[in-house]
């Protein structure tokens, strides 16, 4: 490769300009992307971290015969008094159950309790644990609704950095070779290396950061609505709920994507069950009725083979209902079954394979991008892409740094004569298809204009 920049004065201003949208794109996303690539690394090893920094609550001092699962309720309540949402069954004997209990005020507080001793390992609220700081800010930034916006907005605006980065890299000249392609030339040093590393290293690792874009989009905050929507009004996600009806993910803590929206059961009240009456809590306190009936699910729950690895949240509300929740590793193994509060039988089971094809490859994806499909190997391949990140960004910024005059921003300038018709034309088309980035380019491009206005008065 003799030159990565055309010689033709046409393809060489489309090379600047192309050159000129990757910087402003760096620009946008850097510091975000560079976040995202630390909390998601903390992520991908969620429970090796949990694991490691909080061994005492995470694995049992004693095995033997577990108790009831009430006798673990009993246990939490003992130690942090509060409303009971849900609990956690062990998928293996090492494992305590956990018992989600919300206090009067504040986050839900995480109970882990030895199932067979009843012992009380810890206590912990999920946002102050490394690895629930790290989701938080990966999901939001800690800020909210503004934060998922300025997430989702990062990982669209990555998008058209990968594909101007891969353009301004596709080798060009006639004498051809792999140094500053495939590998970086480590004997040039200075800058050229850093421009080496920067293009090799996006190239190794495009294909997967574009993966990860992609598989994240679900969950995203304007972007995540119009392809739960799209997916429903095509028939290949999940039935559409009610307007009336409540949305799982409002009772259910990290419902499937695909269920998060969908309508909630509901139990039949207590004054149509003869000799049930009263059993509901009033004026929505503590619901001990609804602890009590914990026992017979999870009995019946056994008697389905299923003995644990699943999460049960208690009903809420006359009309709610016990909802028990297996998300494995593999999506294929997913499973909710919702149970009438009072007579505790079955009311309705949803399984991955009641879900439409565009749900399940969505739910795949999740699992892909968050490193659990396919164990270890999966957690290593994710990391790839969140390593390649962060080397991206320090090298972009430090070549900038490097050439940039002293107190400028040493933006690349505008190409007045490149063509720029096909590029821009599926900028556009992305906009269209992402609202929130396409609101941002239009941003951008007033802004371009403003700034290109301002610049001949003030010279």
């Amino acid at each position: 490769m003799t030159s990565p920049t055309p010689s033709t004065p046409a393809a060489g201003a489309l090379y600047r300009a192309i050159w000129r949208w990757h910087f402003y794109a760096g620009l946008i996303v850097a510091p975000v992307l560079l976040v995202l690539a630390i909390t998601g690394s903390i992520y991908l090893f969620n429970s090796e971290i949990d694991d490691w920094l909080h061994h005492e609550r995470r694995f049992v001092t004693a095995q033997g015969a577990a108790m009831p699962a009430t006798h673990s309720i009993a246990a939490a309540q003992g130690a942090q008094p509060g409303q009971v949402v849900s609990i956690t069954m062990p998928a293996t004997p090492d494992r305590p159950a956990e018992v989600a209990i919300k206090p009067a005020t504040g986050e839900a507080v995480q109970v882990a309790v030895e199932p067979a001793t009843m012992t009380v390992l810890g206590t912990y609220v999920t946002a102050d644990t490394l690895v629930g700081l790290a989701r938080e800010i990966h999901r939001s930034l800690t800020i909210g609704t503004l934060g998922r916006w300025i997430v989702e907005l990062a990982a669209c605006w990555t998008l058209v950095m990968v594909g101007t980065g891969f353009y301004l890299w596709w080798p060009r000249g006639a004498a051809f070779n792999l140094g500053g392609v495939l590998f970086p030339r480590v004997w040039l040093g200075g800058r050229a290396l850093l421009k080496d590393i920067h293009a090799v290293t996006g190239v190794w690792v495009a294909a997967l950061i574009v993966f990860m874009v992609l598989t994240g989009l679900p969950w995203a905050g304007v972007q995540g609505g119009i392809i739960r929507h799209g997916v429903t009004a095509m028939g290949i996600g999940y039935p559409p709920r009610g307007a009336q009806s409540v949305p799982m993910q409002a009772v259910v803590k990290d419902a499937p994507w695909t269920l998060a929206d969908a309508a909630m059961p509901k139990s039949t009240p207590a004054s149509e069950h003869a000799g049930h009456a009263g059993h509901e809590a009033a004026g929505g306190g503590a619901d001990s009725a609804a602890v009590e009936g914990v026992d017979r699910i999870t009995d019946a729950l056994w008697a389905m083979g299923i003995t644990g690895g699943y999460r049960l949240t208690l009903p809420a509300g006359p009309t709610g209902v016990y909802t028990a929740s297996i998300y494995p590793d593999q999506p294929q193994g997913q499973r909710t079954l919702y149970f009438d509060r009072y007579n505790g039988k079955l009311i309705k089971e949803v399984a991955y394979r009641d879900y439409g094809w565009g749900a399940k490859a969505i739910e795949l994806g999740v699992q892909l991008h968050m490193g659990n499909y396919f164990g270890r190997a999966n957690q290593v391949l994710m990391l790839m892409p969140c390593i390649g990140i962060v080397l991206l960004v320090i090298s972009g910024i430090w070549m900038w740094w490097k050439r940039r005059p002293q107190g400028r921003l040493a933006a690349p300038p505008k190409v007045p004569g490149a063509r720029l018709n096909i590029s821009l034309g599926l900028i556009a088309l992305a906009g269209v298809m992402l609202p929130l980035f396409g609101a941002s380019l239009i941003a951008v491009f007033a802004l371009d204009r403003m700034v290109a206005a301002v610049k001949p008065k003030v010279a």
